[in-house]
């Protein structure tokens, strides 16, 4: 017993030392825990970051709200303060059908089956979506990967409606009492109804971060300007009432986009419009060009081009009878044909090298080993004089001035502007060439053959002869106005001086000619009663694949109007109409006397 007393007084005290040994190291270890989170919650103090993540950032991730203050795109106006595009909004239906989707109170929110019919008779009268395109919306399905659809759309004519169409429909879902049918509103560029200008004007489409971006035309040449600056606000919410923490709000103003006024007269561009759809749907010709424009200024109050497309709808873009979407007017070179002569005439009275009396055999010219003959197959029509031989389009009466001033001549198709660009301002403008390496090449230039124009050029350089020998710069642009109030005002630009008033006018009574000379007027078309109108028509033959088109045209006239104190000058090309027994010039005439007769009334 004495034995087993001992053992047992020996194990006790080993359980005891155990105990005590088990103690020290839990405190040890609790000890040891407890620096350590002391550690990590101070360098969690400290730096303010766990696992590398910023917790004062992520705090303002849960309660720091960033928006971005949207600049509104500048609008485009015409020269009287007519909105030619704005932005806008436009709404998209949509129908939430989650029946979770309700308020604290228990509302319904969700479209209910009781009201489907309904939907879908307010539907299909306001914005004639048929009935039974609704009605599929509405009911319950799922979608590819199997899950249920809780919200829905109604496809196209559910987008882009304006805000009467979303007001008128909204009163009708409140007054039956209608639940769950809602409007997404998207910023809208609202533009002039059909063809206006539309290579002119311009389009957006949004880039891939969802900015509207200037495509073509004044959009896109002043997108900087239209554009703006976004602005941005942000604030902290606080963390227990969720409202604005005082003093946390930081805002960065917007800019909204300047204002753009262009030189058009609406009027007068939707007359163009009109009568160049006319012409394109009787005769079909590959295209056309037309343009007026004020003779003191230089600012182009309509033009238009077919091939066009619709600003609004943007129709016929994709037409596969168009070309390709281009700006004919500033971007295609073409060979302008007997238009070039007044410029001919005009630096030969310039230089002393024309005598309005003198005398010449029309018919044709031997030049080097080329013969060139007047456009009648090189018959001519006898003697005439210089005079004469502008009206009656002589090539041979140019030539032989030409050869009189072969290195002036080409010093004055660069005074005229040739070869060079405008410097318009829309992008893709070209400069056209001068052929010029052989002594056939240069006397071609002075009958409009052998060197390539721009409409625009074409327009520049009739400027001088209209408006006293101050040759102006085209120009569409009136003023620009910032979102402050800004205003700066393009004023006509002088690009030179190539003539002086005498030639210019002289110029002006000779060109009048081809309208009133009973004889040798090759544009009696253009004349208008009670008006003199001074002219100048060409028909050029084209270099495609190759070689000179035979038997196929591009027809133009120049009229300036009237010629005793010109106010406008028109420029109108058509390539390769169908003619249907009918003369090129009537075709152009039509075009031409309705369009200055309405802007001289109109302004009068």
């Amino acid at each position: 017993m004495k034995k087993i007393k001992e053992i047992l007084k020996k194990r006790n005290l080993s359980t005891t030392k155990n105990r005590k040994r088990v103690g020290v190291i839990i405190l040890f270890l609790t000890s040891l825990l407890f620096l350590l989170f002391t550690i990590r919650f101070s360098y969690i103090l400290l730096t303010g970051k766990v696992a590398g993540t910023n917790l004062s950032e992520k705090t303002k991730d849960l309660y720091e709200v960033h928006e971005i203050l949207e600049a509104k795109r500048g609008s485009i106006f015409d020269k009287d303060g007519n909105v030619l595009v704005e932005d806008s909004s436009a709404f998209s239906l949509y129908a939430i059908l989650d029946q979770n989707y309700t308020d604290l109170d228990g509302k319904k929110l969700y479209v209910q089956e009781k009201d489907w019919e309904t939907i879908a008779e307010i539907f299909e009268k306001y914005v004639k979506i048929d009935k039974e395109i609704t009605l599929k919306q509405l009911k319950p399905s799922v979608n590819d990967q199997g899950e249920t659809v809780t919200t829905v759309e109604f496809g196209t004519n559910g987008k882009n409606l304006n805000f009467e169409t979303k007001r008128t429909i909204q009163t009708e879902l409140d007054k039956k009492k209608i639940s769950g049918i809602y409007f997404k509103e998207e910023k809208k560029r609202a533009y002039q109804v059909g063809n206006f200008a539309s290579y002119f004007v311009g389009y957006t489409q949004q880039d891939k971060k969802g900015k509207e971006q200037g495509v073509m035309g004044i959009e896109e040449a002043y997108d900087d300007k239209l554009s703006g600056k976004n602005g941005s606000r942000s604030y902290e919410k606080n963390s227990a009432l969720g409202d604005v923490k005082p003093g946390s709000v930081k805002e960065k103003k917007r800019v909204d986009g300047s204002d753009i006024y262009t030189t058009l007269d609406t009027n007068l561009q939707f007359y163009l419009e009109e009568l160049l759809d006319d012409a394109a749907q009787k005769y079909q010709p590959e295209h056309i060009t037309a343009t007026l424009m004020e003779a003191k200024t230089g600012n182009i109050v309509a033009t238009s081009q077919r091939p066009s497309f619709e600003l609004d709808t943007r129709k016929g873009l994709e037409d596969p009878n168009t070309a390709r979407w281009s700006n004919i007017l500033v971007e295609d070179v073409y060979e302008p044909g007997s238009t070039m002569k007044s410029m001919m005439i005009a630096s030969a009275i310039e230089e002393n090298k024309f005598n309005e009396s003198e005398q010449f055999n029309s018919g044709n010219i031997k030049v080097d080993d080329t013969t060139i003959n007047d456009w009648n197959s090189g018959v001519g029509d006898g003697p005439m004089t210089f005079r004469q031989g502008l009206a009656w389009s002589s090539n041979v009466g140019m030539v032989t001035l030409q050869e009189r001033m072969p290195d002036l001549w080409q010093e004055y198709l660069k005074k005229f502007g040739f070869g060079q660009s405008t410097n318009f301002g829309l992008a893709g403008e070209a400069a056209g060439e001068i052929q010029n390496k052989t002594t056939v090449d240069r006397a071609m230039t002075s009958y409009g053959q052998g060197i390539s124009v721009t409409h625009l050029q074409m327009l520049q350089a009739y400027t001088a002869i209209a408006n006293g020998g101050k040759m102006l710069k085209p120009n569409i642009i009136s003023k620009v106005v910032s979102s402050n109030g800004k205003e700066t005002v393009i004023e006509p630009e002088t690009v030179g001086t190539p003539i002086s008033s005498e030639t210019a006018g002289k110029v002006l009574e000779y060109m009048k000619d081809v309208t009133t000379d009973p004889k040798y007027g090759m544009g009696k078309e253009y004349a208008i009663d009670g008006l003199n109108v001074s002219a100048k028509t060409g028909t050029a033959e084209f270099f495609e694949n190759g070689k000179y088109q035979k038997q196929e045209y591009l027809h133009s006239v120049v009229t300036i109007t009237p010629t005793e104190n010109p106010k406008y000058i028109f420029y109108m090309t058509i390539k390769k109409p169908l003619l249907q027994g009918v003369s090129a010039n009537t075709i152009i005439a039509d075009v031409a006397n309705k369009l200055v007769e309405r802007a001289i009334i109109a302004n009068s």
